[in-house]
């Protein structure tokens, strides 16, 4: 009941929220307006990261207070959400908000899980477990925090598509907490399923807004702190499948997408149409054929990876 209650509040708040945001974002023109590179055809508002902020970090605190887990990501939540919005107000007059500084503030929101002592550890096995040295337990912490703030923002780029897998892999992050007893990793990726599925419907195709930068990297930092508090956490050889699964589709398309700038010669922080449902587009899928497909795979690696949890369980 209590799970249903938290995933209730983070809906109706960011239910709530967004057509305010959306009124908001037309009247100071806070649009993103469309170019060559971009699929929509009429500025659509850009607001909608912030009601995804509030949500979230609202039903967590009302549900579990003061935590290292809700400090952990209403601060650093706080530094990605300002920065997006400083980065798509600078979008929404046609200008380009500088790459090096906005990487930097990244790698400063990352560190903020360490502060609250949210890290991977190490790893469990039949001989106990085994204790990463601090360096290299920090570093890959960090890591794993950036490059998903990175992709999650890398697939923001059809009507639905960020918010719907977000919404699958949070699903499958909460069923592994639930099922490895921990109980506040579980109410925080239950409540972003139900601010996520506030949010996807006014931002299903055709959109009415979008996230922005500030939505995707937030949600980005807040799946990637729920896998390390979460599914990481003890977590086998084996067991690391279960969270790379659940967001094998940002992760997959982050990886092809560099691949093939590599290959081209094109630098790896330079907008481009080669994600995957840009390719898909080019084939001849509509919006929702894209996002439909792609929301298949996401629910396949949804499924094996519980698969996989229950197997070696």
């Amino acid at each position: 009941m209590l799970y249903i209650m938290a995933a209730a509040l983070a809906f109706a708040i960011v239910a709530v929220l967004v057509p305010v945001l959306r009124r908001l974002a037309l009247r100071l023109g806070f649009v993103d307006r469309p170019t060559s590179r971009k699929i929509h055809r009429n500025p659509i508002p850009l607001m909608g990261g912030a009601s995804l902020y509030i949500g979230i970090v609202v039903a967590l605190f009302a549900f579990k207070g003061f935590t290292p887990l809700s400090l952990t990501i209403s601060s650093g939540g706080l530094i990605l959400v300002v920065v997006g919005l400083i980065d798509d107000a600078a979008k929404a007059k046609g200008r380009d908000f500088p790459v090096w500084p906005r990487v930097w503030l990244y790698l400063i929101a990352s560190a903020v899980p360490l502060l609250y002592g949210i890290r991977i550890i190490g790893l469990s096995g039949p001989g106990g477990m085994i204790i990463l040295p601090d360096w290299l337990a920090v570093g890959v912490s960090l890591l794993w925090v950036f490059a998903l703030i990175n992709m999650i923002n890398f697939i923001d780029g059809v009507d639905g598509l960020a918010s719907g897998v977000a919404t699958l892999s949070s699903l499958t992050l909460f069923i592994a907490a639930l099922f490895k007893g921990q109980l506040e990793t579980a109410l925080l990726a239950v409540i972003l399923v139900g601010a996520c599925a506030a949010f996807l419907v006014y931002n299903f195709y055709p959109a009415r807004i979008f996230m922005g930068d500030a939505g995707a990297t937030f949600l980005g930092y807040t799946l990637a702190v729920i896998a390390v508090d979460g599914a990481f956490k003890s977590a086998t050889l084996m067991t690391l499948a279960v969270p790379l699964l659940a967001l094998g589709v940002p992760i997959l398309d982050t990886v092809v997408v560099m691949l093939r700038r590599l290959t081209t010669g094109k630098g790896l922080h330079q907008a481009d149409k080669l994600h995957t449902h840009h390719t898909l587009m080019r084939w001849g899928l509509t919006q929702i054929q894209t996002v439909s497909f792609i929301y298949l795979i996401a629910a396949l690696f949804s499924l094996l990876s519980i698969v996989v949890l229950l197997t070696l369980s």
